[in-house]
């Protein structure tokens, strides 16, 4: 058999993680879809599940992968109930709503995002607006905003002061530090289109009580989204400080790249920061991925981190296991040591 070496090590990696992943559920590799169940679409948390829905319904209606990513995440920047994505989030240190977004497309390797912008409804249009029509890929605070005018997005005025009072008197009771607040969930959102082609999004108001102009990982690439359309895509949620310093969504689309399933790769990835981080029992980071076979996975610093997953037969709501306090030194158990 004409088998090159690198052929043959790739192989070898990609029944490792198989392997792994059986030992990790106790059956077969959970991520794995059916041939033919694309387009699938994964993004973090319950309240994913509706912006999943929302970008299967585009996708049917002959809509394109970016238009997927794009009105899935509308849905959850348009959620009042929602406290910690789009204008109804919670207020930074002044009292001023600050979102952040980005969005990736395969083809090209094209990416745009916004940070610290204000009063814009959906900064998720203005991130895809900044990719297709600017030579930039971010833009941040005023002149973020005065682009998304420019281009005729939404504005709202957004009155936050009953809010931040809350938020002040809960703070000063609770008497606990800024880094420490749980406030920090995202909305990001990767969808595998029928062609084979990627695509994500992610969408933030970021850190509830953050100093002005604070930008978490959300807006940046690599941090909390990271496309390559020859691999596959990741996207990431929790204390957005503690993915920024590590490049988390860019180094678990690396650990695929690599072989590794979309799972074990969010659980490498996690491990190996982890081994660096001095505060590694309070990362607070999860991490969502597919890759370009049309497996998907999950999995957090911390048990009982729910993700959603949608193709046309399935729309679920599923829990990615947490590192816990597995041996951070190792891959976990039997598992082969990842190099750095």
């Amino acid at each position: 058999m004409d088998m090159t070496r690198r052929k043959f090590v790739s192989g070898a990696a990609l029944g490792l993680a198989t392997t792994t992943l059986s030992k990790i559920s106790g059956a077969e590799p959970d991520g794995e879809i059916k041939k033919g169940e694309m387009p699938l679409i994964v993004s973090t948390w319950p309240f994913g599940k509706a912006s999943n829905d929302a970008g299967l319904k585009v996708l049917q209606e002959g809509g394109t992968i970016l238009d997927a990513v794009e009105q899935g995440i509308w849905v959850t920047e348009s959620d009042v109930h929602n406290q910690s994505v789009g204008l109804a989030g919670a207020p930074n240190a002044a009292g001023v709503v600050q979102l952040d977004s980005c969005i990736m497309y395969g083809p090209g390797h094209k990416a745009g995002s916004v940070g610290a912008i204000e009063g814009i409804r959906h900064p998720i249009s203005a991130a895809r607006r900044v990719m297709e029509k600017t030579p930039h890929v971010m833009l941040v605070g005023e002149g973020a905003r005065m682009f998304a005018l420019e281009q005729g997005l939404e504005s709202i005025e957004v009155d936050t002061h009953e809010k931040y009072e809350t938020w002040k008197k809960k703070r000063a009771s609770e008497k606990q530090p800024l880094r420490k607040d749980k406030n920090h969930d995202t909305i990001a959102l990767l969808v595998l289109g029928a062609d084979g082609n990627i695509a994500g999004g992610c969408s933030t108001s970021g850190l509830s009580g953050k100093l002005p102009g604070r930008v978490g990982d959300s807006p940046i690439i690599g941090s909390g989204l990271y496309v390559d359309n020859d691999v596959g895509a990741a996207g990431a949620t929790g204390l957005g400080e503690n993915v920024m310093r590590y490049c988390g969504s860019f180094l678990v689309v690396e650990f695929m790249r690599q072989g590794l399933h979309p799972q074990e790769a969010c659980l490498a990835a996690i491990r190996r920061i982890a081994r660096q981080d001095p505060r590694h029992t309070e990362l607070s980071i999860s991490f969502v991925a597919l890759d370009k076979h049309g497996r998907y996975g999950a999995a957090s610093s911390a048990q009982g981190f729910q993700y959603s997953v949608t193709t046309n037969s399935k729309s679920e709501v599923l829990t990615g296991p947490g590192v816990g306090n597995l041996d951070i030194g190792e891959v976990g158990g039997n598992r082969p040591k990842i190099k750095p």
